[in-house]
């Protein structure tokens, strides 16, 4: 298979380059202009800002060309595979790829429990209440991050921010406050700031509805007042992942193909793992090209393991179980596929078109 997502300059690489800022050792290659940059301008603070949905593709659609964002944009890189929240926070805070710190997608199987997990919420799928064996065995997802790494093993600081959890900030306004107040402070440091817009919005509108727009354009003019408040910093922009507006496939519409699961499907919508039962694994695929081929590109275990579809590196011990026996890819279609405890949503992502998977490196020096 066509791996999309270039490992050696994507999201894990940029977290690299940060990681050797600080003086900490890195699993993957940095990325080489970053590291010059860096290291000619010696930033007292490096801030890196992540808007969540913001795919390259949709903030060309967007903004005019004169825009801050587009100005500043000094390419576009992939994200990592598959395109979604879950993979790729987790990648540019840890500098892992997604083989390496687990966490797969939305909603993964989790072998030591049976139970399909929505990671962020610790929940088994489709439901509210906390699985607690989940959280017995939490820890096999790698949950260190580069800012404890910055802040247990160098004499810098570093600061995480997010719109959630015991510290979290309230609005746009209140995060860029904060990170005004950090970079303000004495000493080198690090601040990572995650905001979930404008992806929370794509999710029911669209990605292109004039709110959504108005939700870009507002962060477009807040970085750049941030931005020219500062001084002796760098500040990089990014998105986890873009978006695309779907159609959706309800698979108990399938019955033939339902009753060949083992256990429910897992990851994502557009990137769909299917654990199948041992003597339908030939029949599942035929029966699910016929149905499903002219939307997703179909793939066996062993297709995704020797592609390195979720990067290089040491498997964590969840990989080879959540997979499952097969993954399908939406690319250049816009079709998601809905089992119970899915949640239907105008846009979705994980997919593999160009949409999805490339997102802006938009860096401003302040030094």
């Amino acid at each position: 298979m066509l791996v999309k997502n270039d490992y050696n300059e994507c999201l894990t690489n940029l977290a690299c380059s940060i990681q050797k800022y600080f003086g900490l050792k890195t699993k993957h290659n940095s990325i080489e202009y970053i590291d010059k940059l860096l290291n000619d301008k010696q930033p007292k603070n490096v801030v890196l800002i992540l808007f969540d949905g913001m795919g390259s593709r949709i903030l060309d659609r967007t903004l005019e060309q004169n825009s801050f964002f587009r100005k500043n944009k000094i390419k576009e890189i992939t994200t990592v595979f598959p395109a979604t929240t879950t993979a790729a926070t987790t990648s540019i805070r840890t500098g892992l790829n997604p083989i390496e710190h687990g966490w797969l997608g939305w909603n993964m199987y989790i072998a030591p429990i049976d139970e399909t997990i929505t990671l962020f919420l610790n929940s088994e799928k489709g439901k509210e209440e906390v699985s607690n064996e989940f959280l017995k065995v939490k820890d096999k997802l790698v949950q260190k991050t580069i800012v404890n790494e910055i802040n247990e093993n160098t004499e810098y600081n570093a600061v995480e921010l997010f719109p959630f959890g015991e510290n979290k900030y309230n609005n746009l306004e209140e995060m860029i406050q904060i990170i005004k107040q950090e970079c303000n402070k004495e000493g080198k440091k690090y601040i990572y700031a995650y905001d979930n817009e404008p992806d929370h919005s794509m999710h029911g509108f669209g990605p292109d509805d004039d709110r959504v727009k108005k939700l870009i354009e507002t962060r477009n003019s807040k970085a750049e007042e941030l931005c020219n408040s500062l001084s002796n910093s760098i500040i990089i922009i990014i998105a986890d992942h873009g978006h695309k507006e779907v159609q959706h496939i309800y698979l108990k519409d399938y019955p033939e193909i339902m009753k060949m699961l083992e256990r429910t499907t897992s990851l994502e919508q557009r990137a769909v793992s299917f654990k199948i039962k041992e003597d339908n694994k030939e029949q599942f695929a035929k029966e699910f090209n016929t149905s499903f081929g002219e939307d997703f590109k179909l793939y066996s275990k062993e297709e995704i393991i020797k592609s390195h579809l979720f990067g290089t590196g040491e498997e964590n011990e969840l990989f080879q179980e959540a997979i499952g026996d097969f993954i399908a890819i939406a690319e250049d279609s816009n079709k998601c596929i809905i089992t119970e405890g899915d949640e239907v949503l105008k846009s979705q992502h994980a997919g593999y078109s160009d949409d999805e998977i490339y997102v802006p490196l938009i860096i401003i020096d302040k030094c």
